[in-house]
C-alpha cells in the first residue's frame, strides 16, 4: 500500500551528501502519519476518537543512499494485529522502484484522555480490517534481528 510520496528535502542531507540516517526515520515516522489517516486517525479522528497511536518499537535498515530533491515513496504491509496493536513494515523506494531502507514497527493504540493502551474505536478497526496485510508471505527483511553471526 502506498501511504505517502515525497522529495528529500535540503536540510535533511548531511556532510556525506546524501540523507542523514535520522531523516530516515523522519520519513517512516510520516509514513506513520500518513497511516493514521489512511485508518481513520488523522488530527480530527483523533480528536472525534480520543484515540491515537504511539510507536513501541522500531527496525530501521538502511539500504541505498537518498539524495537532495530525490523522489521518495514508502509503503506499507500489515504484518499483524490484535485489538489495539499494529506489527506493520515499511519500505522507502526511489522513484525507479529502488529499495532504500525499510523499517518493521509495532505501533499501539491509545486511549488519549487516559493515556493508556485501549482496543481499537470499531471505526478504526473495521479500517485497519481493509490494509494490506502479508499473511503467510511475509517481506524477505521482515522479523530480522540485531546480531553478529556466529563465529566458526
Amino acid at each position: 500500500m502506498a501511504l505517502l510520496e515525497t522529495r528529500v528535502a535540503p536540510e535533511w542531507v548531511d556532510y556525506n551528501g546524501h540523507m542523514n540516517d535520522a531523516e530516515y526515520a523522519r520519513v517512516f515516522s510520516l509514513g506513520v502519519e500518513a497511516l493514521m489517516t489512511a485508518i481513520g486517525l488523522d488530527e480530527d479522528g483523533c480528536r472525534r476518537h480520543g484515540y491515537t497511536i504511539y510507536t513501541l518499537e522500531t527496525h530501521l535498515c538502511y539500504r541505498r543512499e537518498a539524495h537532495e530533491g530525490q523522489a521518495l515513496a514508502v509503503e506499507m504491509t500489515l504484518l499483524d494485529h490484535d485489538a489495539k496493536r499494529l506489527h506493520v513494515f515499511f519500505t522507502l523506494h526511489d522513484a525507479e522502484g529502488t529499495l532504500l531502507a525499510s523499517s518493521e514497527q509495532m505501533l499501539m493504540g491509545i486511549d488519549s484522555d487516559a493515556g493508556r493502551p485501549a482496543p481499537f474505536p470499531e471505526a478504526v478497526a473495521d479500517a485497519v480490517g481493509t490494509l494490506p496485510a502479508a499473511g503467510d508471505d511475509w517481506p524477505k527483511l521482515a522479523g530480522r534481528r540485531i546480531g553478529l553471526p556466529p563465529q566458526r
